[in-house]
């Protein structure tokens, strides 16, 4: 699908504004909003290393700064095969995708996998959890 080989192009090429000095490790996140915005982000470490941010909170936070919480598709590459989101992350996804957001992890535009949130989170906690 180009729609997808074209935000994987995107992803891959924005590894390189990556901050990881530490793991030398680059992740990048491509999101593609319900709208049609596309927001990208970068894993940024930190010497201390709890307040790093994954490149798909990165990419996400963006976006919802921006008021778009509605997402179409979370591309996801990284410098290992398969780089697939965190725990925290795919937390952080549950939180704002729906069961027709495509998350895809990407090694190149020939070499992808899509995914939806229940798959890669099942039993995910979510606001459905919380009693009123």
């Amino acid at each position: 699908m180009k729609e997808i080989e074209n935000l994987i192009d995107i992803a891959i090429a924005n590894k390189k504004n990556s901050y990881s000095p530490y793991s030398n490790f680059r992740v990048s996140c491509v999101v593609k909003t319900k709208t049609g915005a596309i927001y990208k982000g970068v894993n940024i470490e930190n010497a201390a290393y709890s307040p790093c941010l994954c490149a798909e909170r990165s990419a996400m936070s963006t976006a919802i700064s921006e008021g778009e919480k509605d997402f179409a598709y979370i591309v996801i590459t990284g410098d290992s095969q398969d780089t697939f989101p965190c725990g925290v992350c795919r937390q952080f996804i549950k939180e704002f995708a729906d069961n027709e957001t495509k998350i895809v992890i990407a090694n190149s535009v020939e070499d992808y996998k899509i995914f939806t949130i229940d798959e890669l989170l099942p039993h995910g906690f979510s606001s459905k959890d919380l009693k009123n």
